[in-house]
């Protein structure tokens, strides 16, 4: 059986373990770079390695980022009180197009998949749960796919908070089933954030306003 030569055969090998990447694909990018110049393929290389080197994961919310904390994070313009949780940091850049939502953001690192061995200890679940206790968050917004592993996430998710002061929701239906975030266009995603529905914890209740002056408390006994 006829085999490519050695850098050829383990250029299309790694290619073809990209995600999305079929092993047709992965032979016909392989050559697209043999034949491009080499200053495209070195571009291509600086890239790579660019993105390796500067790139980090935010400390607080664990999107990508070139600092300790990511711009969102950094930024004091945000409602520090609302948390989007998602999956993925391309999940973050979804909501961004969107233009509606404007508080922080929390990336959980995937869905909880047990058909892949992915648990909830596996996700950056702990860091959530420990967020909500130490920052002042009133909203936990459930931004995981609307697919199988991604509503075991939100179900996971929405018990896990059921917390007094706390409310947690779910974007709306209108998201293609078993689509990803990243593949809706800006106007529908922004329209299941919008009308996002309660799906677990209770929100903090108001305190009553004290009876004025000329107002009468209300009878407790009933008349006399």
């Amino acid at each position: 059986m006829p085999t490519y030569a050695a850098p050829i055969q383990e250029l299309i090998d790694s290619l073809g373990r990209l995600p999305g990447v079929g092993p047709k694909s992965a032979q016909r990018i392989a050559f697209y770079l043999l034949d491009a110049d080499r200053e495209e393929a070195m571009r291509l290389t600086r890239a790579i390695i660019e993105v390796k080197d500067k790139v980090r994961f935010c400390e607080r919310c664990f999107n990508v980022s070139e600092a300790e904390l990511c711009g969102v994070c950094d930024d004091d313009r945000r409602d520090a009180h609302v948390l989007c949780v998602v999956e993925e940091p391309k999940d973050v850049v979804a909501v961004e197009r969107t233009g509606t939502y404007s508080g922080r953001y929390h990336v959980l690192g995937g869905a909880i998949d047990h058909l892949r061995g992915i648990g909830p200890d596996r996700l950056h679940i702990r860091e959530l749960v420990a967020r909500i206790g130490e920052e002042d968050i009133t909203e936990v917004i459930l931004c995981t796919n609307p697919n199988l592993e991604g509503e075991a996430t939100a179900l996971y998710l929405s018990r896990l908070l059921d917390l007094p002061g706390l409310e947690v929701s779910r974007i709306a239906s209108g998201l293609p089933v078993g689509g990803d975030l990243e593949y809706a266009d800006e106007l529908t995603l922004g329209r299941a954030l919008e009308g996002r529905t309660h799906v677990g914890g209770s929100p903090a209740v108001p305190p009553s306003p004290e009876p004025t002056a000329t107002e009468a408390p209300p009878s407790v006994g009933g008349t006399a």
